[in-house]
């Protein structure tokens, strides 16, 4: 479902509708928005960034392989106004994990690592913390698409359930199996990381081996779904889903302004089609009568709400609901 702005701000933002590729980081673009009062506000998150990296960070391809349904029986169930997964399973430190792709479409494999990663925890009842490696994913599922330039998300999580997923943190953390090993970018003027660019190289190799030191051998270390699906697109059954299992991986169409994000609940303004964007879903609520799903990006904690952000919840907005995939631990 296509994104489509506000029809009383169509006439007032009419102009400039065909864009320099700059036009996503340009204060002219942020200003607009702001002036429109709108149920979110604008900044700058990417300064002096290649447009090319911008979009290169939006590596899901969408209307892919679909998973089998699952419908959750929710007629028992009393879904509360507000639900945070970081608040109802506090145990569960990867709730509270940004990770950061780098200059590497690998979105689709951050949103599945990352709600695996808690899956695991919530069903476990926090015995096991482990974080899934969003490498491993990344660099060995040949039928997941093409790695560093765009992947599926149904296909991540049936990968999970046939093949299994090592362990690994984030980049040069040593924590697991196979942390992710393409660096962080440095996504203001001043800062420690390298410059962001497009031209973030071939997806690395799958090494089916863990980093030395690790106490396993990498095919001790894995770990495996029982059975993986996609919701449907129903705002109570993913309400449902998210309530009784744990977050889920989403997947929606970017648009320029949504690299703007800085607070409040996401909704299209202006701008072109930057790409599919793969994403973690964690809760949902109400802000000023706008009714929000809560959502984790994998851009950073210098990007939006700490690396979170909110967007439009109930009337698939940019296809946010249409692309809802789960599964549950072994």
């Amino acid at each position: 479902m296509r994104c489509v702005p506000f029809l009383f701000l169509i006439s007032a933002l009419s102009v400039s509708w065909s864009r320099p590729h700059d036009s996503t980081i340009s204060h002219e673009m942020v200003n607009s928005i702001n002036k429109a009062n709108t149920t979110w506000r604008a900044g700058h998150n990417f300064n002096n960034v290649d447009y090319s990296y911008l979009k290169r960070l939006c590596g899901t391809m969408l209307k892919g392989p679909k998973l089998p349904v699952m419908v959750q029986y929710a007629e028992d169930i009393r879904l509360p106004p507000n639900f945070d997964a970081r608040e109802q399973w506090p145990y569960c430190p990867t709730l509270k994990e940004i990770r950061d792709q780098g200059s590497c479409g690998s979105c689709w494999a951050f949103g599945a690592a990352e709600a695996i990663s808690d899956r695991i925890c919530i069903h476990s009842i926090g015995k096991l913390t482990t974080e899934i490696s969003a490498q491993d994913l990344l660099t060995c599922c040949d039928s997941c698409g093409m790695g560093c330039n765009g992947g599926y998300p149904s296909a991540a999580w049936d990968f999970w359930t046939n093949e299994g997923l090592v362990s690994g943190g984030l980049y040069n953390s040593h924590i697991g199996c196979r942390p992710y090993s393409i660096e962080p970018c440095e996504h203001h003027v001043n800062g420690t990381r390298p410059p962001c660019t497009g031209e973030g190289g071939e997806t690395p190799s799958c090494d089916k081996k863990c980093e030395p030191g690790y106490s396993l051998p990498y095919n001790q270390d894995k770990h495996f779904g029982k059975q993986s699906y996609s919701v449907p697109s129903d705002e109570k059954q993913i309400m449902t889903e998210l309530f009784k299992y744990g977050p889920v991986e989403g997947a929606f169409t970017v648009y320029e302004d949504f690299l703007l994000y800085k607070s409040g609940v996401y909704q299209h303004v202006r701008g072109s089609a930057v790409g599919g964007h793969a994403i973690k879903i964690l809760g949902w609520g109400e802000e000023n009568n706008t009714p929000y799903w809560l959502a984790a990006n994998s851009w950073n904690t210098d990007w939006g709400e700490n690396g979170f952000f909110k967007i439009l919840r109930g009337v698939d907005h940019c296809g946010i609901e249409s692309e809802i995939v789960a599964g549950i631990p072994k």
